[in-house]
């Protein structure tokens, strides 16, 4: 199956290099019209220039493709609907949004400032809620949508001085596992990529052989699929340097012990009660129906 954008209107946040340079220039080369978004800062946030996003767009312009730059904020809600309008004003819609942007302020939770908390989570949560906001009723009226979130293994998983970038990483599933639910009628689908490559970003957290094997673009044919008509609802998928797998929160059969439990009966029961053998994905209807 060959996957064609043609018609297609895509706006990728923090497109100057990286990962999202990567899902841009294969956006474009599949046929998408695309939005390329970068405030051109520094890895922790400050600073700003349009000159990378200018670049990607020369380089799909080159190619054959089309594209336009802005330099927005996605931290800032003017930012946000100013890449929509620039889509909007060029090509008359928006199908896909990949809320790729992202800051790193590291530190162990004991030296973070509130404002390295703030700022991390401003970026990757809220900006990728401004972005969605923006697009949402655009799409809503299209019926047809393609959202993608960029969450990570330091938000499912945990990872050392990564506080603030991990509340926001899941709390981006969470924001997809809500979308996907309310956008279904429209046929709006969002999802999640974790990927796991070697950009600016992580060049100072993985040794230097385990980032050569680690290329951004190849997190990028899993983007794509996500951007696709075909592509699932609600799913979280892994990319690592060729492997893909799909990442989930599954939930046991657990323990009834009545209504009149206590804490030492959910002590004396726990090791059955944290048995996974059997376990599976739930939903919220699931839940009620207990």
């Amino acid at each position: 199956m060959t996957i064609s954008l043609e018609g297609r209107v895509a706006i990728v946040t923090g497109a100057g290099g990286g990962l999202g340079r990567c899902h841009a220039l294969e956006l474009a080369r599949r046929g998408a019209k695309v939005v390329v978004n970068d405030l051109g800062g520094a890895v922790d946030g400050t600073g700003g220039s349009s000159e990378a996003a200018g670049r990607v767009v020369a380089e799909i312009e080159a190619a054959g493709g089309m594209a336009i730059a802005n330099g927005g904020s996605v931290s800032d809600p003017a930012g946000a609907r100013s890449m929509v309008a620039d889509a909007m004003g060029a090509w008359g819609r928006v199908d896909i949004l990949i809320n790729n942007a992202g800051i790193l302020r590291d530190k162990s939770f004991t030296k973070m400032s509130i404002e390295d908390f703030r700022a991390v989570l401003d970026v990757h949560l809220m900006g990728s809620m401004y972005c969605t906001k923006e697009v949402w009723p655009i799409m809503r009226e299209q019926n047809y949508g393609r959202i993608v979130m960029t969450t990570s293994p330091s938000g499912l998983y945990g990872n050392f001085g990564q506080t603030n970038y991990g509340a926001a990483k899941l709390g981006l599933v969470g924001f997809m596992n809500t979308l996907k639910i309310e956008g279904a009628k429209n046929n709006i689908h969002t999802n999640a990529i974790a990927p796991v490559a070697a950009t600016r970003m992580t060049e100072s957290l993985m040794p230097e052989e385990a980032l050569k094997r680690l290329g951004p673009e190849l997190v990028t044919p899993a983007v794509v699929f996500l951007c696709s008509d075909d592509a699932p609802n609600g799913v979280v998928l892994q990319a690592a340097g060729g492997r893909y797998s799909v990442a989930c929160i599954v939930e046991n059969a657990g323990v009834d012990l009545g209504v009149d439990a206590t804490a030492d009966d959910v002590a004396s029961s726990y090791a059955q009660i944290s048995d996974l053998t059997g376990a599976k994905p739930r939903n919220m209807l699931q839940l009620a129906q207990q």
